[in-house]
């Protein structure tokens, strides 16, 4: 297997491993993924990238040829305030099992440090479902959310480190999401809460579960978070979340909705 910068004809193969890897691995409805697909990887936003001196693209060859091409898989990083970024990485899902992901990885970090980089950052869409064990499988540790815009969407981030980094993150890794407000809440005694028919119900902020329009997060009826209550919806503030038999969550109120990720490891059954 080759790790290369891509050629100027090849963009059009890798709008469709961008394509076919969020349709299989990304919990995100079609015309999310077409949106995405088209603003960030359009001939036009790609070739900008490839002009753009602080921007790292690199694919994957193998000798494996499916539909007339041997690229099975792409990473985009880039250099900004002395942190090398890995913003994206796709694998062909029928060129998964054989550690590409991995390699991408490893050679995309390899060369941004040798361009400068003093620190690693990866952020992953928190509708990855199966990117985020790939990223702590790899060593590296969750450090913050952040919000950003893609595709006239506002969409979470995480942000992984290596371990024990102490540096500010790059700008263009967004807003710090945990600054946001949450709908319906109010603070006691410096704790996050809400309030159900007059009982107060605390939130715990670091037990999140990924929800289709927001995310979902574990609730207390005790300020110690030992009593659980349920779940707040965090994209309109109510308690009336319901669970299944296949732990997947659902907001009555506003129809936000939660599908567990993948059971399996990102390397081994993602790449």
């Amino acid at each position: 297997m080759e790790i290369r910068e891509p050629e100027s004809a090849e963009t059009e193969r890798i709008r469709e491993v961008v394509d076919s890897s969020m349709t299989t691995s990304f919990r995100l409805s079609p015309a999310q993924i077409d949106g995405l697909v088209d603003e960030q990887f359009a001939d036009e936003a790609v070739v900008d990238k490839r002009e753009d001196e602080e921007t790292l693209l690199q694919v994957a060859e193998t000798g494996a040829e499916i539909e007339g091409t041997t690229i099975a898989g792409f990473v985009e990083g880039r250099l900004e305030d002395g942190w090398g970024e890995v913003r994206w990485l796709f694998v062909d899902p029928e060129h998964r099992g054989k550690d590409i992901g991995t390699e991408l990885y490893e050679t995309a970090t390899e060369t941004l440090r040798d361009r400068g980089a003093e620190h690693i950052c990866v952020t992953v869409l928190e509708a990855n479902t199966e990117g985020h064990d790939f990223v702590e499988r790899l060593g590296l540790e969750h450090d913050g959310d952040r919000r950003v815009e893609i595709a006239d969407e506002s969409v979470v981030n995480y942000v992984y480190t290596e371990p024990d980094v102490d540096a500010t993150l790059p700008g263009s890794a967004g807003e710090d999401a945990a600054d946001e407000e949450f709908p319906e809440t109010e603070r006691v005694d410096e704790q996050l809460t809400t309030a159900d028919d007059g009982t107060t119900v605390y939130i715990a902020r670091d037990e999140e579960e990924s929800g289709t329009a927001a995310s979902f997060f574990v609730t207390y009826e005790d300020d110690a978070h030992t009593e659980q209550y349920g779940f707040y919806c965090a994209n309109c503030g109510s308690l009336a979340v319901s669970m299944n038999n296949m732990d997947r969550l659902e907001c009555s109120d506003c129809g936000n909705t939660h599908t567990e990720r993948s059971t399996e490891s990102y390397d081994d059954s993602y790449l």
